[in-house]
């Protein structure tokens, strides 16, 4: 068996935006498929994410409402995804923590990946 060589790395954003609406975009199909990817269905814990010619099986692990969400990808039993929200009790300000893994060769790519992406969800949410 290969043993995967994949880091784990975690990026903050910041949004002005309440931890509900965010939460929306985070967890619900309607709400992904607005930045995330083309399209979103679920079926229970079951997410299908396409994009123009590919199609990934994410498995829901964990959800706790407006705060954090993990996916698992079908191909890849050994990482995760996950977005957790983030309020600073003193200054309410609210922060987005994206966990992914990437091989250490492709981090930096995978990092500039979620700059975009991220970048799009705040356009939708209105929080540049």
């Amino acid at each position: 068996m290969i043993m995967s060589t994949k880091k784990q790395f975690t990026i903050e954003y910041d949004f002005h935006a309440s931890p509900q609406l965010l939460f929306q975009y985070l967890s619900t199909p309607s709400g992904l498929s607005e930045w995330f990817a083309d399209n979103v269905n679920s079926r229970g814990e079951n997410f299908t994410f396409l994009w123009d010619d590919s199609e990934e099986e994410a498995l829901l692990l964990s959800l706790k409402a407006d705060k954090s969400i993990r996916f698992q990808w079908a191909e890849d039993q050994d990482h995760f995804f996950q977005f957790e929200i983030v309020v600073d009790e003193i200054t309410k300000d609210v922060s987005l923590l994206v966990t992914d893994f990437a091989e250490e060769e492709e981090i930096e790519e995978s990092q500039m990946l979620w700059n975009n992406l991220i970048s799009d969800l705040k356009q939708v949410l209105g929080s540049t």
